[in-house]
């Protein structure tokens, strides 16, 4: 039954909680958490130190907002299959709190409004790159490829690694090879962030027939694929030590995190080569997908510190 309309006996006050609850979850709030993680981190380390305060401000917001815009399209789309899964059962779309047609006309003005704050605060090849991870999100990812193939999250992974171009060329007004190691960074993580999971709700995909690798394939076969991608994203985020002039501090902190990202991946494999313990497996999965977001975080963060402290090890 909808829950779009206001309910007897509800209060307007309670009614509009609810709603404003209702489109931010729409948005997917800790999705954006991330993509933030990256995007300030990587402003600060084009610049070399702060960037203009109203910079930073045109590109966080108009970058979350397109983010947003595209989960809300992304929920839109997948609504049929959010009703198959308990991991989404609670999305808005599914429990009536907002109608399609409210979902719709949400993501077409927010991803509108996104690119006039980009467009207004940053420059036209910001806005560009904006306009473009919209569409690799929603267009290539959500309705081309999730549905069709076990690489989806590979290649429309592409979507979650334009934030680091978008900071970097509101910052410099180009793409530079820093940028695109750090695209690359991301590209590399995200199978191993995100594989682990799909694991854990292997049943989930299956009863919405997407064909996500952790789903369709056996804990070994993926886990295989998850050592080997956590260890093309460590050694593609120390190539910004030659490549893109980073210090001592990021050298440390972004080897340390790897080396314990690449041990949690390898115990993931040993657990996964033993099929008769599958709730052991499940259990490091998701020690493996939190580990992956605080490695993230901790590169990214080391990454803002870094210009700070010291001198670049090569040039």
């Amino acid at each position: 039954m909808s829950r779009a309309s206001r309910q007897p006996g509800e209060s307007a006050g309670d009614y509009v909680k609810r709603k404003a609850s209702a489109y931010l979850a729409l948005t997917k709030p800790r999705v954006i958490e991330l993509l933030l993680v990256s995007t300030f981190p990587t402003m600060i380390f084009a610049e070399r130190g702060m960037p203009p305060l109203w910079l930073m401000i045109s590109t966080l917001v108009g970058g979350a907002m397109a983010a947003g815009a595209s989960g809300a399209f992304n929920c839109y789309i997948d609504r049929d299959m959010d009703k198959l899964m308990k991991r989404t059962k609670g999305r808005p779309l599914v429990t009536g709190d907002l109608t399609p047609k409210e979902a719709l006309i949400f993501s077409w003005v927010l991803a509108i409004a996104s690119l006039v704050v980009l467009w207004f605060g940053t420059n036209p090849l910001t806005t560009a790159l904006g306009l473009a991870a919209i569409l690799l999100y929603v267009v290539f990812y959500t309705m081309i490829l999730k549905r069709r193939t076990a690489q989806n999250i590979v290649w429309g992974g592409i979507a979650g690694c334009m934030p680091v171009l978008i900071a970097w060329a509101a910052v410099t007004e180009k793409v530079e090879w820093p940028a695109v190691i750090l695209f690359l960074v991301i590209f590399l993580w995200t199978p191993p962030h995100y594989w682990p999971l799909s694991m854990k709700y292997a049943d989930d995909y299956n009863a919405a027939s997407v064909p996500m690798l952790g789903a369709i394939a056996n804990a070994r076969r993926v886990s295989v694929q998850v050592v080997l991608y956590a260890w093309a994203t460590v050694v593609c985020s120390l190539l910004l030590v030659p490549l893109g002039h980073a210090g001592i501090l990021y050298t440390a902190i972004a080897g340390g995190a790897g080396i314990w990202f690449i041990v949690e991946s390898h115990v993931l494999y040993r657990e996964a080569r033993d099929e008769h313990k599958p709730a052991v497996v499940n259990r490091k999965a998701m020690k493996v997908f939190h580990i992956s977001i605080t490695y993230l975080t901790i590169v990214f963060l080391a990454l803002a510190f870094d210009p700070f402290v010291g001198s670049p090890l090569f040039g």
